[in-house]
This record gives C-alpha cells, structure tokens and sequence, in this order.
C-alpha cells in the first residue's frame, strides 16, 4: 500500500501501527498516478465536459426542487416505499425505461455505456433515521434548508437526479455503464440490506460511489465495522414493598451494568466505541421490574478491538446480574442477548484508482483531499474485497440526526460538479478519456 504524508500538528504518534492506522484514516494530499492525472487533463480540456459541468451549475436550482420534494415524502426505515417510487418516476421521466423496484426496495436504474469499460455503482440512500409521524416540511430560515433527513441523505437522491438529467440533456456518452441506486436499509437497524441484496444479484458491479453529506475535499475509504445487541434482563417481579428483600428488580440489575459498561476503556487506535441507545422495562411505579431491555451499539475500525470490547461488555453485562443477585441472596434474574445488526467493516486502499480519482478530481477544484472513515453502505462492498468511497454532494450541512437537521445549498453545485468528475474520470468519456475504474475479474462459483 501507498504511504501516505500525515499532517497532524502537535500530535505525538507513539507506534508505527498506530501512525499507519491514521495515515488511512486521516491523510492529506496524496500524489496519484500518471494514468490518472492525464485523464483528469484531458476531462477538464474537454469543451464537451466543460459545458456538462455548466449544465450542473444552471441546474442547481432544479435539484433544489427535487430536494425539497423528496424531503417532504418521509422515509422511516423499513417504510422507504412512497419515496422510493416518487423516485422511481424520476429515473423513468429522464429516460432510463428499464428502471424498477428490486425486491429489497431498492430502486435501480441503468446508464448504458458504450460497452468499453466497468459498471459502477452511484448511489444514495432512501431512508432517514425518523420514525413515521415526523414533520419532514422543509423550512427555510437564515439562508439554510431546515429538515429532518434533508441532508442524510436526500441531498445525495437529489444530486443523482440532477446528474442523470445533465448527462441526457447533453448527450455524453460514458465507456462505462452508471448504475443509479437509490437504496434502503442504510440507517438505524437496516443492516445494509439494500446494499446486502444489490451486490449478491449484480456480480457485474466494478465499483460503487455513494453519496453522503461529507465535508468538502473528504473522501471516506475506510468502513467502520459495528455490532449492535437487545439484551434482555428477566426476573420473577413482585411487588415493590410486599416483595423488596426477596426478588431482584431486572431493572436494577441493567443499572448497574450499564454501570459497569459506562467505565470501560477503548482503544484510541484504531478507534473503538461503545454506546447503551436505549432502554425500557418495568411494568408499573410500585412494582419490582420483572424484564428490562437495552441496545448496544459497538463499533471499531478494526475487527480485534471490537470484538475484545464486546467481550468487556458482556463480562460488565454478566457482573451487573449477578451483583444484582449477590445482593437479594438470590440467582433469579438472567440475561440473554440478541445480534440484532452486523456491519461488516473494510477499507479501500488510498492507491486504487478509484481513490486517486477521487483525490485529482478534488485538485482539479482547488480542494485538498481529507482521507476519512465512518459506517456507510460502503461498508458492505469494502467488506467484498470491490473498490467503495463515499464522498460529497455538495453544500454545507449540519445537524444530522436532529429535528433540526440542516442544508446551506449556496453554490451547493460546486460539490455536485466536483463528485460528477470523479465518476467521468471512472467511467470514461468517449472520444475524450479511458476508463480509469478495472473490471474485476469474473466470479467463479
């Protein structure tokens, strides 16, 4: 792998492994190949690309009312349906008549290219982390979008649309073929499973760029690896005065291994952390809990320290039952545990061509490139060994996750044109450049 240069001023670097581990999480410019610096000339030389990028610009406020309509359609996870077919009708208005709804919930829609080169993957996801019921109307106050979900991630369904409408409107012909996804599956407990079925039916897929709401000039190469666990606390119950003294309260008992949890210690490299989401139990004030419940959230950049901070955990969760036991002179109160979500972790390495396309393209606008990590669809193909970034869509953002999740969409187009490139970089242009994305090579089962 290429060694990277690592500006991080003031910051001490105790071992080799941990400055290789932040040279890929946090890296800055990186030189790229000459292959790839010339394609980049050639693309921005190119009256034909040039007017394509202009085409993105004059279609920014067009993009902005696509924002602003899928916004308002909600999208809570396991329910991206009605979004996912006001998308659908978009694919299909701008051309793409093969367009559907896999069985997933995915909707997917085929860019042909010439046939000389790969088939990469753009996408972004359908579903927002809200609950049905959520107000999802765009308001628009101190120059900002305000909306839950507007910028993670309809920004991104709304970038592929303008993308797709720029490419037919000026007729560029890629050597390789785009396969727009607007996927399901990506937040809370969807698991990646729009990802999951989209790359076991379609063997054919080179490459995926996803869009997420990340800072200008990043580009996420690293897939953050996370487990998540219902644990349950069962116990007899009883009454809180008639029974104190003889039943243990499963409440109680979850207490105090959340305790036990809250002051254990991870890895700082690679980074590990651990979080107790949410929690529930107890049937009424005056009775001693009989079941509680809690989520678990735990995630590394690297499959070790995850699975040995797993492990503290449920040694914590296992102290906290039988303290809670010890103390009433008892062994009724039990706990099972439940996987209820895996994301598999991975990294693409900074010297694929798919990275060092990402990082001249960003030259090309003047940006310096920020390597980063996080847990995203990207995940799953990182995990298959298939090259994945995830980069921008342009505009600054803010609030995620929040009621009062945000967009400035000023000169958002900026970002759309910048990521564009990228991809035509990937893909080639006829009469203008190769593909810099390889085919892989055919599976063999």
């Amino acid at each position: 792998m290429q060694r990277l240069p690592l500006v991080l001023a003031g910051l001490c670097i105790a071992t080799a492994a941990q400055a290789q581990y932040l040279q890929s999480r946090s890296a800055v410019q990186a030189p790229v190949r000459p292959e790839v610096d010339r394609a980049y000339t050639q693309l921005m030389a190119a009256p034909a690309v040039q007017r394509l990028l202009d085409a993105v610009r004059d279609d920014h406020a067009r993009s902005i009312e696509d924002l602003r309509r899928l916004t308002e359609i909600a999208a809570p996870p396991f329910k991206e349906g009605p979004r996912a077919e006001a998308f659908l009708a978009s694919l299909k208005a701008l051309g793409l008549s093969d367009a559907h709804i896999d069985g997933e919930g995915n909707v997917l829609g085929l860019r042909k290219g010439r046939g000389n080169g790969p088939t990469l993957l753009v996408s972004a996801h359908l579903d927002t982390v809200f609950p049905a019921g959520t107000d999802v109307t765009v308001k628009e106050h101190d120059g900002r979008l305000h909306a839950p979900g507007i910028s993670d991630n309809t920004r991104g369904l709304a970038v592929l649309l303008s993308w797709l409408r720029v490419l037919q409107a000026q007729q560029i012909r890629t050597e390789g073929d785009l396969l727009f996804a607007a996927n399901v599956g990506e937040e809370e407990l969807g698991n990646l499973r729009g990802m999951r079925r989209i790359f076991a039916e379609r063997p054919e897929i080179d490459g995926m760029l996803a869009l997420e709401p990340v800072p200008e000039g990043s580009v996420l190469i690293f897939g953050t690896a996370s487990r998540r666990y219902e644990v349950v606390f069962s116990g007899p119950g009883g009454h809180s005065f008639a029974a104190f003294g003889r039943v243990p309260s499963a409440i109680h008992g979850m207490g105090r291994a959340i305790a036990k949890i809250a002051e254990l210690r991870t890895p700082r490299f690679p980074r590990t952390t651990f979080n107790v989401g949410t929690v529930s139990g107890g049937t009424a004030v005056n009775a001693i809990a009989p079941q509680a419940r809690m989520a678990i959230d735990i995630r590394s950049d690297a499959i070790g320290p995850l699975l040995a901070t797993e492990k503290k955990i449920f040694d914590a969760i296992d102290a906290g039952v039988a303290d809670e036991n010890r103390r009433w002179g008892v062994d009724s109160l039990v706990v099972s545990r439940r996987l209820i979500g895996e994301r598999p972790g991975g990294r693409t390495p900074s010297d694929t061509a798919i990275v060092e396309a990402a990082v001249r393209a960003n030259t090309a606008f003047g940006r310096r490139t920020l390597f980063r990590g996080g847990s995203t669809d990207a995940n799953l193909p990182m995990s298959l060994g298939i090259p994945a970034i995830v980069i921008g869509s342009g505009g600054s953002t803010g609030g995620f996750h929040s009621p009062d999740e945000w967009i400035d969409v000023r000169e958002a187009w900026r970002g759309a044109q910048n990521s564009l490139l990228t991809v035509l970089g990937l893909v080639g242009v006829q009469d203008v450049s190769a593909p810099l994305l390889p085919k892989r090579a055919p599976v063999v089962n």
